[in-house]
């Protein structure tokens, strides 16, 4: 079965993309990882599992033993390339242009509906790839009702980077997915999902008109003056208990993204090993069940092999300036999404905010609230999420 099929009217040129990093290249990263040093046992790390304080010893030693001894990077690449994957070049308004990767399902139905998934920090396209195998498993490409699109973020892994020349926004992120979508043919209409950096830069992508309506697992914000105590569930209380615990206590990584992005992008581009312990520790705290080690260490050996870590973090510096920042954008008049909202609550999130706040940022038509499921939501639950779109789409494609 062929889901690989570009739409005619696609004013793009993609190219197939298989990953197949160099030989040197990786020989060279399992080198460096062998030779990084693990810091020494404290009492900081001497916990079984892990705390605020960070990271275990044990789990991250046999992380490291693992990592350079058991695990495969060619066989995972062999999974991605299981996947249909693309490249596209996109030129900018003023002129830059952008190869931008994205891994898409297109069904061959006239009518299929455009789905874009858009990931966040410390994410990539691989977070979307367990939605691709429940659609494959679910649909053929003669009855595949969407089209799903999974681009890499500009600066994210196999995409290119932002400009030397000026500062990146999520409003320019914005800007270069619409034109990637457009150029693939959907320029009458597509719907966007994000979490996340995702989510940030699905306010600003509703703003273009091709964009019709957005879906989100992620909307961080400041308490709307109009809403009530009364209209937040007790479940809903307990989420922004944890919310703010989140942002008084365990923050400190996204101001050092924010306050000094040159600096940690030296840091963490100069060992595999101090790669994992920075995203490893997202992956295990920020889930509502640990995931399993080998996919936590796809997404860090990607970011290795792409040097992805200095060239992503530029939204954080946009949203350091102050606290308030930080909860920039889903908050903003500005970006009020007056298409089709539609805001999957999931427990162990972040911040998961309750529905009446996200109801005051948008046309909220659906909602749903599970019961399990953190801040990875599409990699954690993705029959959840699946089933969640599907849903969002009878509602507010039109």
């Amino acid at each position: 079965m062929s889901y690989d099929t570009i739409p005619s009217n696609a004013s793009l040129k993609p190219e197939s993309f298989n990953v197949n990093f160099p030989h040197e290249d990786v020989e060279q990263f399992y080198q460096l990882l062998k030779l990084s040093k693990l810091g020494p046992r404290t009492f900081e790390n001497s916990h079984d599992e892990v705390q605020p304080s960070g990271l275990p010893y044990k789990w991250f030693t046999e992380a490291k033993i693992h990592w350079e001894s058991k695990y495969d990077w060619r066989k995972r690449e062999q999974h991605i390339n299981s996947f249909p994957n693309f490249r596209a070049h996109v030129k900018d308004d003023d002129g830059n242009g952008y190869d931008i990767h994205f891994a898409a399902l297109f069904s061959k139905k006239p009518d299929a509906i455009p789905l874009t998934f858009l990931h966040g920090w410390p994410g990539s396209f691989l977070e979307f790839l367990g939605i691709f195998t429940v659609f494959k498993n679910k649909y053929s490409p003669e009855e595949l009702p969407f089209h799903i699109i999974a681009p890499s973020l500009p600066g994210y892994t196999l995409s290119s980077g932002p400009p030397l020349d000026k500062a990146f926004r999520v409003q320019d992120t914005a800007r270069i997915i619409d034109k990637l979508l457009v150029g693939l043919g959907f320029g009458n209409g597509y719907i966007a999902q994000g979490g996340d950096i995702g989510a940030y830069t699905c306010r600003p992508l509703a703003q273009y008109p091709s964009c019709k309506a957005v879906h989100l697992n992620f909307c961080l914000m400041q308490k709307p003056s109009s809403v009530s105590d009364n209209d937040v569930s007790d479940v809903e209380k307990q989420g922004l208990a944890q919310a703010q615990k989140f942002m008084e206590e365990e923050a400190a990584y996204a101001f050092e993204h924010g306050s000094r992005p040159a600096t940690i992008g030296f840091v963490l581009s100069s060992s595999p090993l101090a790669s994992l312990a920075w995203i490893g520790e997202k992956f295990l705290m920020w889930t509502d069940e640990d995931p399993p080690l080998d996919d936590i260490l796809d997404s860090v050996t990607l970011y290795w092999l792409t040097q992805t870590f200095s060239r992503c973090i530029y939204p954080y510096e946009q949203f350091h300036d102050n606290t308030a920042n930080t909860y920039a954008i889903h908050g903003d008049p500005e970006y009020k999404i007056n298409k089709p909202l539609g805001y999957s609550y999931f427990p162990k999130e972040l911040a998961p905010m309750p529905k009446s706040w996200v109801a005051t940022t948008g046309n909220l038509v659906w909602h749903r609230q599970h019961d399990r499921g953190g801040h990875f939501a599409a990699m954690e639950k993705p029959e959840e999420m699946v089933k969640d779109m599907e849903d969002f789409v009878k509602v507010a494609w039109k």
